[in-house]
């Protein structure tokens, strides 16, 4: 699998660099230990903290080029001089980044869209312009550069289907999937293939957003997800869909393909949730 992934991606390889914001738990932890396994090396981004500090001392155990090759970087995503202050750490510590995982997020719930702005306003920073603020720190000087780069986003399926409760984290999601795919297409005007953005999709995954202090059986392991990730990245993929212990695939695709039915067939918004379109859902999903 190692030798699929750096033939499509030569950026996942001993000695390139890796940074990763909200490395401290769940995916992005996951995804550092992976990346310092496979000899790269890993910049751990999160809220200053000792959470941060654990999980670089976790991953600097498992680099596969000592632990040396890892360090961690206090700032927060949603604050443009913090990530300002990582780059310049970066440059200082490793040069240039190869692989920019844009992995920080929120799940707090603000409440309804005409409800507590400054929590929307907190919400969105982390999530949305934390990932386009870290586009725009980091980016500019891959495409400078002549050194393939990688680029990962991290959305989620609420940002795809938008099931009602949590309307705030559901705008975040659906506007990280639209930003990355207008990335990945301006990304190959401006550098080719040279340069790759891809969004990644999980699940159901078990991490500190769940809430729970046990993994519940239908969630996947962020591990899992990384597994996936790496996979699919292997086969050059744009949507890394992520299934989990409950919902396969074709479920995942039944539900975006009613979704995208809405618009065509001017149906209510969400119809899905909607008491008319129950039965035809419900007939549509057994078909």
């Amino acid at each position: 699998m190692t030798q699929a992934i750096a033939a499509a991606h030569p950026a996942l390889a001993p000695g390139k660099v890796a940074v990763i914001t909200g490395a401290a738990s769940g995916i992005g932890l996951a995804a550092a230990r992976r990346f310092a396994g496979l000899g790269l090396r890993v910049v751990l981004c999160d809220r200053p903290g000792e959470a941060l500090e654990a999980a670089r001392g976790q991953v600097a155990a498992e680099a596969a080029a000592g632990v040396g090759t890892v360090i961690a970087v206090g700032a927060d995503v949603s604050q443009p001089g913090e990530l300002t202050a990582l780059r310049q750490a970066v440059n200082a510590a490793f040069g240039s980044v190869d692989v920019l995982m844009n992995n920080a997020g929120v799940g707090a719930n603000p409440g309804k869209p005409w409800e507590n702005l400054d929590g929307w306003r907190a919400l969105m920073g982390v999530n949305l312009w934390g990932v386009i603020q870290g586009v725009q720190t980091f980016v500019p000087d891959m495409i400078a550069g002549e050194a393939p780069g990688l680029i990962i986003n991290t959305g989620s399926k609420q940002g795809m289907t938008l099931p009602p409760g949590n309307s705030a984290y559901n705008v975040s999601k659906a506007g990280v999937k639209a930003f990355t795919e207008l990335l990945a297409h301006e990304l190959r005007q401006a550098a080719g293939e040279r340069i790759t953005a891809h969004l990644l999709i999980p699940g159901f995954t078990f991490t500190g957003m769940t809430g729970r202090a046990e993994k519940p059986p239908g969630a996947w392991s962020a591990d899992q997800v990384i597994d996936f990730l790496l996979e699919s990245l292997g086969r050059g993929d744009f949507y890394i869909l992520c299934p989990d212990n409950d919902v396969p695939r074709p479920t995942d695709e039944k539900r975006i393909q009613w979704m995208a039915g809405d618009v065509i067939n001017n149906r209510p918004a969400l119809s899905r949730w909607h008491p008319d379109y129950k039965a035809a859902f419900e007939a549509f999903m057994k078909g």
